[in-house]
């Protein structure tokens, strides 16, 4: 194992492309994020026993996730939803220098 276990994606969704950005800017300003990208995505869900189709914005978020609660307090402090997705996942193995650009990016 390498040095660099705790880093992963967090994954989030927003309804518009401004949030996605104000969400991106402020993780990435607070040093809680590496790196933001976002891309619009077509979700089907179930929300209050009605299944919806929608158009929204997917967050991939670098970042280490011994931050994970920094990460979500800022993320519910701009989010609109009531019940954001905001999910950690790990990056099992990486190319090393870049593992090292998230340690350096991330305080």
């Amino acid at each position: 194992m390498d040095n660099f276990t705790n880093y992963g994606i967090v994954l989030v969704t927003t309804g518009s492309q401004q949030e996605a950005e104000k969400i991106a800017n402020a993780l990435v300003e607070a040093k809680l994020a590496a790196c933001v990208s976002f891309t619009s995505i077509n979700s089907i869900y179930t929300w209050q026993g009605k299944v919806n189709k929608d158009q929204e914005w997917q967050l991939l978020i670098k970042t280490d996730l011994t931050r994970f609660s920094t990460v979500e307090a800022k993320i519910l402090e701009l989010h609109s939803y009531e019940v954001p997705e905001i999910i950690a996942l790990p990056i099992l193995k990486g190319h090393q220098p870049y593992l090292q650009w998230i340690a350096q990016q991330v305080d």
